[in-house]
């Protein structure tokens, strides 16, 4: 996986190659070269891309792993303070907990706006189960809350619900 070092040395190299078609651009107008309008458009895309790489130079990308944690999908965000994830039926309470924990990590960001009466983000986690053929139903079985404005939050709260787990099938053996 690439590292922030990485991202700021493709920002050096970008930055040099932008510097580059500037000049170019200009020598262009100068000699009033036929091509000397797509050289602003390219220097303009590496102006942007520059810019980009820099940003990702800035902001780590690593996703927290926990162990006992299961794979999970991302099934509703509002970007805000309201997020939803599936996981499988197969789940324990256990894994539920380090799979909540571990969206609940992954899942934050400094650009979450809190309401004024919610500054907390809670994410719930859900799974489907089919009890005949054509039939699809949604059963929450636990919700982490966190805070919107702490990355490392120690009053993180998970709620497992356990009644909600005896209406998950049972594994054929």
């Amino acid at each position: 996986m690439l590292t922030t070092a990485d991202f700021l040395q493709y920002t050096q190299w970008s930055g040099i190659a932008t510097l580059v078609f500037a000049a170019l651009t200009v020598l262009a107008f100068i000699l009033k070269w036929g091509l000397r309008f797509r050289l602003v458009g390219a220097t303009g895309f590496m102006l942007v891309l520059t810019s980009g790489l820099f940003a990702l130079s800035l902001v780590p990308l690593s996703r927290t792993v926990i162990p006992g944690a299961v794979r999970f999908t991302l099934v509703y965000d509002n970007g805000s303070t309201q997020a939803v994830i599936t996981i499988p039926p197969q789940t324990t309470p256990s894994t539920l907990e380090a799979t909540l924990r571990q969206a609940a990590s992954n899942l934050y960001s400094y650009g979450r706006l809190g309401s004024r009466s919610e500054n907390y983000m809670t994410i719930r986690a859900r799974t489907l189960i089919h009890p005949e053929p054509g039939v699809s139903i949604p059963v929450y079985l636990g919700q982490v809350k966190r805070s919107l404005g702490n990355r490392e939050d120690s009053e993180m709260t998970v709620e497992i619900y356990p009644e909600k787990f005896a209406q998950l099938p049972k594994p054929t053996v």
